[in-house]
């Protein structure tokens, strides 16, 4: 079940990078730190923080805020309480990106699931279960 598991989500990936490129000019991890900074207080999270949460190390993370910033999505503000501390903070732009990409987002991510359930019965017992489990 793990290798069915990792193929659906290696095809999931590559379709959903692939949409959010081609209509938003937005990479899938440039996405989802999007999303993490909307969603969080204040529209700021410390790097450290981002880079857990998109499962990157520093370095990566490092150059996708550079390549947010440098779109005028984010920008970096310096912790009051911690001089070394930086976040990284939406720019109504990112908001604005974000939430256009987000119904792309959706559509790609049912369309694949679908497909994958649909051509592949292993596929389709691994989101039968997942849902199950996830309710």
């Amino acid at each position: 079940m793990w290798h069915r598991f990792l193929a659906l989500h290696a095809h999931v990936e590559h379709r959903l990078s692939t949409a959010l490129q081609r209509h938003h000019g937005l990479g899938l991890s440039e996405y989802r730190a999007l999303g993490f900074l909307a969603a969080a207080p204040r529209s700021e999270l410390r790097m450290q923080e981002l880079a857990d949460r998109l499962g990157l190390n520093q370095s990566s993370v490092t150059r996708l805020v550079g390549r947010l910033h440098a779109a005028g999505f984010t920008y970096r503000d310096v912790c009051p309480d911690d001089k070394r501390g930086v976040y990284t903070v939406l720019e109504e732009a990112g908001r604005a990106r974000h939430a256009a990409a987000t119904a792309t987002y959706e559509a790609t991510l049912t369309a694949a699931l679908e497909e994958a359930a649909e051509n592949d019965e292993g596929a389709g017992a691994t989101l039968a279960a997942l849902r199950g489990t996830l309710g």
